[in-house]
């Protein structure tokens, strides 16, 4: 979530709705819905907040264009058939990766561009305080990648989360981690590694809670500043108590910092999981080489999953061809975040946010018809979807390989990470 800066898209913030023209459900027909997304474009999350960026503008091209090939929902046609063929425009907002900017970008889409919804913000923090922001302003607000289970518990009214939160990730990275013990590995001690805020901090308190129903015993718990010059002190407290695995959540400068100070401290855990974000940033491979293989993390999406369903291939291929850059599990669930808001807005036949907010509680979307390896968007009371899942992948040669659930799985772990390294 860093470099990329080059991408001088300061003009696209907040991913909101409105229509340009009448209103649907008032005699008249949009001719254009605005849709806002907001995500870090400038700062140290720049390369994961474009990289969702892409998969967001990509859901919105296949939408307002005829792309009858690809079996998804809305597009086949051009535009919204519920409001008459209206186009979305998508209008982007830069966080910077602060929460007060993703709360002020809110405020200002909102009252003063009128927009009828929000999508964001990829960092739980940000997410935290602009969906609370649409929460008083009385918008829907739909969050892609955001995985902190405390974003679904806050009793708001106009929060959707279509991705899953770290407690489903963990459920998974735990039941892998069994299945690596039948095997006759070592999983009776883990650590967990984490940055000092919202998404460490929650994902910290699922990790040992998860473990203490497990049975495995959290031998340490090191936070660190996500802006901190270095790690030695903090990796120095995990390899003084030796654990078998190590959990950790850390955006992509501290992934990458990480693992440079695993190799200038010549240690390595038996296994490194990982809650995806920088893990999944493409960055993170180009920065590190070699020195990334190994590594696993969690995964709401994978390429080689995609490749078994023709829609998701599709898509994938496109995403390629337009951005010149592999699909990635946070571009995926932009894609499905713009996908199933605009599902709501055509089914609501309306760009109102009480009636766009309503066709959100009411929508089912089986699970043929995303490109996700999930059972399907469909959300529970809280605005969590029950349908959203998650895989093991593994960095292996530079790629990311499927190896846990086992019926998915494409390759077997390598398993201890020094020999992934190579060392």
């Amino acid at each position: 979530m860093r470099r990329l800066t080059h991408v001088a898209v300061a003009s696209l913030v907040v991913l909101g709705l409105a229509a340009c023209g009448d209103s649907g459900g008032s005699g008249g027909q949009a001719s254009e819905v605005k849709i806002a997304g907001l995500w870090p474009l400038s700062g140290a999350n720049a390369t994961q907040g474009t990289d969702v960026l892409h998969g967001a503008q990509l859901a919105v091209d296949i939408i307002n264009n005829d792309e009858s090939g690809i079996d998804l929902p809305l597009a086949a046609g051009a535009g919204l058939p519920g409001l008459g063929g209206a186009k979305l425009n998508l209008i982007t907002g830069d966080t910077q990766g602060k929460p007060e900017v993703g709360a002020s970008e809110v405020d200002r889409l909102v009252t003063s561009e009128k927009v009828a919804a929000v999508i964001g913000s990829y960092q739980s923090g940000v997410t935290l305080t602009a969906s609370q922001r649409a929460e008083r302003l009385g918008v829907p607000f739909v969050n892609e990648a955001s995985s902190s289970p405390a974003l679904t518990e806050r009793g708001l009214k106009w929060f959707f989360r279509t991705g899953p939160t770290d407690e489903t990730f963990a459920g998974t990275m735990f039941d892998y981690l069994e299945a690596q013990r039948q095997q006759g590995k070592a999983v009776g001690t883990v650590a967990v590694f984490r940055s000092n805020d919202q998404f460490g901090n929650d994902g910290a308190t699922v990790t040992k809670k998860v473990a203490g129903q497990r049975g495995i015993n959290v031998v340490a718990d090191v936070p660190f500043d996500p802006n901190a010059a270095d790690l030695n002190s903090q990796v120095a407290q995990v390899r003084a108590k030796n654990p078998d695995v190590l959990f950790v959540l850390a955006y992509t400068d501290a992934a990458i910092k990480l693992m440079k100070t695993l190799r200038q401290l010549d240690y390595y855990p038996p296994a490194l999981l990982a809650y995806g974000t920088g893990f999944a940033d493409p960055a993170f491979v180009t920065g590190l080489g070699d020195l990334a293989n190994g590594v696993s993390t969690r995964a709401a999406w994978s390429d080689e999953i995609a490749t078994k369903r023709p829609a998701a291939k599709a898509v994938a291929d496109r995403f390629q061809q337009k951005f010149n850059a592999p699909m990635t599990e946070n571009s995926a669930r932009a894609f499905t975040a713009v996908l199933t808001l605009a599902q709501a807005i055509d089914a609501a036949k309306s760009t109102k946010p009480d009636a766009i907010r309503d066709a959100l509680r009411k929508l089912d979307v089986p699970a043929e018809q995303t490109i996700m390896p999930w059972t399907g968007v469909k959300f529970d009371d809280h605005g969590q979807n029950t349908g959203a899942v998650g895989v093991v992948e593994q960095l292996i040669d530079g790629r990311y390989r499927v190896v846990f659930p086992t019926e998915l799985a494409t390759t077997p772990a390598v398993w201890p990470l020094r020999g992934a390294q190579g060392k």
